[in-house]
């Protein structure tokens, strides 16, 4: 599998998890859930609204972030992507460095609203591609959200799972921890383990993730690809071929 299938598989993958979903929010530098976000809307007419930072055709805010977090107040959005530098076994996301806060080296972009998003939104998808155990760590050195919060705090958003190059996790909220649902093609469970610095639940029968439909593959190359191109140039020129 080349890395354009690879990545396509993702977003087919990522696609189907958002069709019980009305509102879908994506950031401006997420590729993969923008277009995933896309192919869902394209599949299925589901979710209804889909709206991607930095995009002309596929944003109606007209107000950038501030728009985004009154919405996510409003109750109104039900899938947001967050993902970050490092990424720990309770969920929590560090988007600040690596090492002690304030003398963090390398520093990252901050935190941002991701902590605001994180208790807002139902389902919040954590994505990262690479999957190591330099981002995939017992503890990250830095909350810039937290995944789980004490019981008597009123927050109706959180971790849905986590989604890597290399496999598919779902979150519990009352174990506050990850088990691992399924292993993409190319990988194994002692891949997984030895590239995952955190514990998490699994099973030594753990399936492998099923392959992308062909018609959904076939909608995403042939109509999903303008979209996604408008907003993703880079990304789109490097895995959907010249037509």
């Amino acid at each position: 599998m080349t890395v354009a299938d690879e990545k396509k598989a993702l977003i087919c993958l990522i696609a189907g998890l958002l069709r019980d979903c009305n509102h879908v929010a994506v950031g401006a530098a997420s590729p993969i859930p923008g277009a995933a976000a896309l192919l869902a809307k394209a599949a299925w007419g589901s979710p209804r609204h889909v709206n991607i930072l930095g995009s002309v055709a596929n944003n109606f805010f007209t107000g950038g972030g501030g728009e985004l977090f009154d919405c996510a107040a409003q109750g109104r959005i039900d899938a947001f992507f967050l993902g970050g530098g490092q990424i720990d076994g309770e969920a929590n996301i560090n988007l600040m460095g690596r090492g002690p806060y304030p003398t963090s080296a390398p520093r990252w972009p901050g935190t941002f609203g991701s902590a605001y998003l994180y208790f807002l939104i139902p389902k919040v998808i954590l994505f990262r591609e690479e999957h190591t155990r330099r981002t995939l760590v017992e503890k990250v050195d830095f909350i810039s959200a937290p995944g789980v919060s004490d019981e008597k705090i009123y927050r109706k958003g959180g971790p849905y799972g986590l989604i890597t190059s290399k496999a598919f996790f779902m979150f519990n909220r009352k174990k506050r921890r990850f088990s691992l649902l399924s292993i993409h093609p190319g990988s194994s469970l002692e891949d997984i383990l030895d590239n995952t610095g955190f514990a998490f639940d699994y099973e030594e029968t753990t399936p492998v993730t099923p392959p992308p439909d062909p018609e959904l593959l076939k909608l995403l190359e042939m109509d999903v690809s303008r979209p996604v191109a408008e907003v993703y140039p880079n990304f789109s020129a490097t895995i959907f071929p010249v037509t």
